[in-house]
């Protein structure tokens, strides 16, 4: 990281990237974080046939309890706490041709408190023609003053399709603490084989602009988004069901389509964690359903 912020993920972390830190710096061993796997398909169905973790990263291989066939889950472990400042974490996840997969995390990323310098992460997806992602971690939960950049990049070839799912959760809900974070900013950016396939980005400074104003969150405090990537399926039709699928729930749910015919895009508000969560999985379960054939899997973790 360049003393004056140059390497920040967007100028707005420019100033924070400047800090030095007392504790552990950035790159100082445990700050920089890798996990990279690689699915592939054998005869048997999906493998795990390459992974590599730094701390605070660690894999304990797969659970074949996918309803699909031939599919694999892995869950992300921590020994950590948590995220600090300083941390930049790198995750590269590739699905061979053919092969499907399912990957999350644990339990929720805690984004900790921070009063220099700043976190972040950096996520490659891509996946080979024939192939399927989803990739579904835990919520993250945005501490008091915490500072925190994500940018999540998914490439894939023809025929192949993906489900990426995140909730954001502003704070420790049971003991009050609402959008007391100093800056968060999500990027989700999509390429299939003929270029650039549609952008997000969610860019939150409460100290700036409050999010519970209307046209921000308004009313409501947890949000969550699940994008469902098959730019070679019918778009209008599978928006129209996702839509359906999810107008009942008990978060306030809706879907649309994604920009170049790239997929759908379904966004959920609510209250609590549990609330959108179930939401977007009732959509993750849905559209798994219409591309796969099979159901999403199990959400048990323990």
């Amino acid at each position: 990281m360049a003393a004056d912020g140059t390497d920040a993920p967007h100028p707005s972390f420019a100033e924070y990237a400047a800090e030095p830190i007392p504790q552990a710096a950035v790159g100082a061993p445990g700050k920089d974080g890798v996990l990279d796997l690689r699915f592939g398909r054998t005869d048997a169905g999906t493998a795990l046939v390459h992974d590599y973790t730094t701390v605070p990263f660690h894999v304990s291989g797969t659970l074949d309890h996918d309803p699909h066939p031939d599919g694999t889950t892995v869950f992300i472990q921590s020994p950590t706490g948590g995220v600090a400042q300083g941390d930049r974490h790198e995750v590269n996840i590739a699905v061979g041709k053919d092969a499907v997969a399912h990957v999350s995390t644990q339990s929720s990323t805690k984004i900790q408190s921070m009063n220099r310098n700043y976190a972040s992460a950096e996520t490659t997806l891509s996946v080979e023609r024939g192939g399927h992602l989803d990739y579904v971690p835990e919520p993250t939960i945005l501490y008091a003053d915490a500072r925190y950049a994500q940018d999540l990049t998914l490439e894939l070839e023809p025929d192949s399709t993906a489900i990426l799912a995140d909730v954001v959760v502003p704070g420790r809900l049971a003991r009050g603490e609402r959008f007391a974070f100093e800056r968060y900013r999500s990027r989700v950016r999509a390429r299939g084989p003929d270029g650039p396939l549609f952008e997000d980005t969610t860019h939150l400074v409460p100290e700036e602009r409050d999010p519970t104003a209307p046209g921000v969150l308004g009313e409501f405090t947890v949000y969550g988004t699940a994008f469902v990537v098959a730019p070679d399926r019918e778009t209008a039709g599978l928006s129209d069901m996702l839509h359906a699928a999810v107008a009942d729930r008990e978060a306030r749910t809706g879907a649309t389509a994604l920009p170049n015919d790239a997929g759908v895009v379904v966004r959920a508000l609510g209250e609590r964690a549990e609330t959108v969560q179930a939401a977007l999985r009732t959509a993750w379960d849905r559209a798994r359903q219409e591309l796969l054939a099979a159901a999403a899997p199990s959400g048990r973790k323990y």
